[in-house]
């Protein structure tokens, strides 16, 4: 008698154990999805500040070009009205038509 009543209180300690076992183990699950969950929002919001970042860097490097460009092609304008003649001209309005006499100047 004494035997069995040891052998259910034995049985049922590890029926105990068992259950407190899996607990453990799905806590244990819970928290490591949590964590991972965690360090993907984090690395997300790292790639999304990074991706502006970069593209701040980019725009700023096109924008210095294209201003670099623009003030290029007004020297270079600049340049070729200089060397390459002078155009004076003076128009008159009639009443029926435009009479335009131009004078290309050749220096």
């Amino acid at each position: 008698m004494v035997r069995r009543t040891l052998l259910h209180a034995a049985l049922r300690a590890w029926v105990i154990q068992c259950w407190w076992r899996s607990m453990q183990a799905k806590m244990l699950e819970q928290r490591r999805r949590l964590a991972l969950r965690l360090y993907t929002c984090q690395e997300w919001a790292v790639v999304k500040v990074q991706a502006q970042v970069r593209m701040w860097q980019a725009r700023r490097w096109f924008l210095q070009a294209r201003q670099a460009a623009c003030i290029i092609q007004s020297h270079w304008r600049w340049h070729a009205s200089q060397t390459r003649g002078l155009i004076r001209g003076h128009y008159e309005v009639r009443a029926s038509r435009l009479e335009l006499d131009i004078e290309i100047i050749m220096t």
